[in-house]
């Protein structure tokens, strides 16, 4: 008897962990990407990181900069870069107001989050953000900080 072939584990989500430390969230949307099927795959398994990544906003476009997708192993057809540009799917409209939005001093786009919807289709959550400064993220660590402290005073009672 052949042995029994195991299951990959799919993933739900990828978060950006970094990106609630890094910068003040002020609003986000939640887009399609334009993947070749190969990547998408390569999603399922857990192999893409949006650490680093950013969008920006090209001739009324929406491009996902720097996402690390690590190819596919079993692809043998074409070889695709690991962080090349993807097209972000909005609406013209969404688009415009992001622009607007972004014109103004020191706001980028930032990803939060990618994630399968119930059909199976991968959507990226990407945030308007305004970088924190030093003193922001230490106010951040130690909020953090006193808020474990809580918990644990209370987990002892």
């Amino acid at each position: 008897m052949a042995k029994k072939q195991e299951k990959p584990q799919y993933i739900r989500s990828i978060q950006n962990r970094k990106a609630r430390f890094e910068f003040h969230i002020l609003d986000s949307v939640v887009a399609g990407i334009e993947l070749l099927g190969s990547e998408v795959k390569s999603v399922r398994l857990g192999k893409a990181s949006l650490n680093e990544s950013f969008a920006i906003i090209h001739h009324g476009e929406v491009w996902l900069e720097n996402m690390q997708i690590t190819p596919y192993e079993h692809n043998t057809l074409d070889k695709l870069e690991a962080k090349r540009s993807r097209r972000l799917l909005l609406h013209r409209e969404e688009i415009r107001k992001l622009q607007t939005k972004i014109s103004e001093k020191g706001l980028t786009l930032i990803p939060l989050k990618a994630f399968f919807t119930d059909r199976g289709i991968l959507k990226i959550e990407i945030a308007l953000a305004k970088g924190k400064k030093l003193y922001d993220k230490r106010e951040t660590i130690k909020a953090r900080d006193t808020e474990r402290q809580m918990q644990q005073i209370k987990k002892s009672y």
